[in-house]
């Protein structure tokens, strides 16, 4: 069941929220979670009802392990030593094991038989629904329980911390710390003005993202990866116009998706962890990082990153942790070399970044000071970066990735449509005098994917996101280590300018309409979230 979708908007939300605000009412808050639970659990079971047993066993499992996690720690604890910590690498293992299996076996195995030159066949392993989320999840509470965090002695509270289906399918990554208190928070109302408001508007805007901007400039990448895939040979503006169309298409599914969690969460009053704070406005790749699937990035921080030991083993020893966390979080996208690339280039991105920074510091006087200048350089610098890694992350193969890489240097040389180069006049040439030349057909498209383009990057670049929107009304976790501090630069305009801020007025009660009735008229070219499939 998609967020984008009639079944969900118009039956499954509505049922929900009512059952949850009528049982809150007559039965009190223990029934109203219980009913968020099994509506939980239909929501992932609607795909496949099997999945539902992976789900149930690793609930079960990591339910059970937390429990005796917690009592071995309590009990090591009052006799003055450590806990053992074989308990939790059973635990981690077993998730891990799950993960590897569902998702890593058939790429495992297909290298296996590639270098031994075998012919090894596990038949057809179907990757379940959210499997590295759900996972990742629970290993955090593990980990965390192991560590003396509270633990959840509630199977239904913890099923529902695992399960809650706003977050269920793409993250955001939470913490059992994060949600628990609000799901027993008996002053959260479901119902409540406020929580209405805010939840329509940030599903509205997130519907829009998806349905009309992401879906709508998508027309305008597939085609490229497609033709590179298959080894076609592209011109360089057709090959960015590919890149970039794909940048701002997952850009604003990501973003749409965030939106919608959010707003789905805010309804039954929960606020989620931020996850995307409007990542292109980034000033080099280590605030990509900051911005772009924040929780994701905590956990691979926090989770892998610090036990490999951090920065805590001198500089050299910290480069080669940053690159094995991304390559890490390389592979946790997808079971493929071009997703391990696309983690290695990230990897090297950030030492080149850290690398810079400490030259940086023992050149220059006033390291910490920056120039209007030097940030918009920045940010077009890390812009490129990221675009050039995003085709490894979105090719099917190597040779396409490679091949449309070497388009984006100019290797099949420069080319616009007739229709376009005729049109230039003396302009024409000028620019035949530097090899560029004209294509049959295709001023269309060619016209449209820019147009497409220059819209969603000033909207990406220089628009307030949604949680600058509602900001006053605490769209998300404020939480220490993911925090909202105010930014400079692009969409600060909208700080000062309270009016200009969202407020349950009729001027953004209509805004919100338009959204949400333009979000829905696209929906019959309905599509699946683009991390839905990680």
């Amino acid at each position: 069941m998609l967020f984008n979708s009639y079944v969900f908007m118009f039956v499954f939300l509505p049922v929900v929220l009512a059952g949850y605000a009528l049982l809150a009412r007559i039965g009190g808050r223990r029934a109203a979670l219980g009913w968020l639970t099994i509506s939980s659990l239909f929501f992932y079971g609607w795909w496949n009802p099997a999945y539902l047993v992976l789900l149930g066993l690793s609930i079960l499992v990591n339910f059970t392990l937390g429990r005796y996690l917690a009592m071995r720690t309590a009990d090591a604890r009052q006799g003055g030593v450590n806990p053992s910590s074989l308990p939790l690498i059973f635990g981690i293992v077993f998730n891990l094991g799950l993960i590897i299996y569902f998702k890593y076996a058939g790429f495992l195995v297909s290298n296996v038989n590639a270098i031994a030159g075998s012919s090894w066949d596990i038949g057809t392993v179907i990757l379940p629904l959210a499997i590295s989320f759900f996972t990742f999840q629970q290993i955090t509470y593990l980990v965390d329980t192991h560590g003396g965090a509270p633990n959840e002695p509630s199977l239904l509270n913890y099923t529902l911390f695992v399960s809650f289906f706003p977050q269920l399918i793409a993250g955001p990554i939470v913490h059992h710390s994060e949600m628990m208190p609000q799901f027993r928070d008996q002053s959260r109302k479901a119902l409540s003005a406020e929580n209405l408001s805010v939840g329509l508007t940030l599903f509205a805007i997130g519907l829009f993202k998806k349905a009309v901007l992401a879906d709508g400039i998508a027309v305008y990448a597939t085609p490229v990866f497609a033709a590179s895939d298959a080894g076609e040979p592209i011109d360089l503006l057709t090959a960015w116009g590919g890149a970039l169309a794909y940048t701002f298409q997952l850009y604003f599914d990501f973003s749409g998706y965030c939106d919608m969690a959010m707003g789905a969460a805010r309804l039954f009053g929960i606020t989620l962890p931020i996850n995307f704070n409007s990542p292109y406005k980034s000033v080099n790749i280590i605030d990509f990082w900051r911005r772009w699937h924040i929780t994701l990035s905590r956990f691979l921080r926090d989770y892998v990153y610090i036990p490999l030991g951090g920065n805590r083993r001198g500089m050299a020893r910290r480069y080669i942790n940053l690159a094995a966390t991304m390559l890490i979080g390389g592979l946790w996208h997808g079971a493929g070399w071009t997703f391990v690339v696309w983690g290695g280039l990230h990897g090297l991105y950030l030492v080149v970044n850290h690398g810079w920074l400490w030259i940086k510091k023992r050149i220059f006087a006033n390291a910490g000071h920056s120039t209007w200048i030097g940030r918009r350089l920045g940010q077009l610098i890390t812009f490129v970066a990221v675009v050039f890694a995003w085709v490894y992350f979105r090719s099917v193969s190597f040779e396409g990735a490679n091949g449309l890489v070497l388009a984006m240097v100019g290797q099949s040389g420069i080319t616009l449509p007739s229709a376009i180069f005729s049109a230039l006049g003396p302009l024409a040439d000028v620019l035949a005098g530097f090899g560029i030349t004209a294509s049959d057909g295709g001023g269309g498209r060619f016209v449209a994917t820019w147009g497409w383009i220059i819209a969603l990057a000033t909207i990406a670049f220089l628009a307030p996101n949604s949680i600058d929107l509602m900001r006053s009304h605490r769209p998300v976790i404020d939480t220490p280590d993911i925090t909202m501090e105010p930014r400079s630069g692009p969409g600060q305009w909208l700080r000062g300018f309270e009016h200009r801020e969202w407020h349950p007025r009729p001027s953004w009660v209509a805004a919100t309409a338009f959204l949400l009735t333009l979000g829905i008229l696209a929906l019959p070219e309905v599509s699946e979230f683009l991390y839905f499939q990680f």
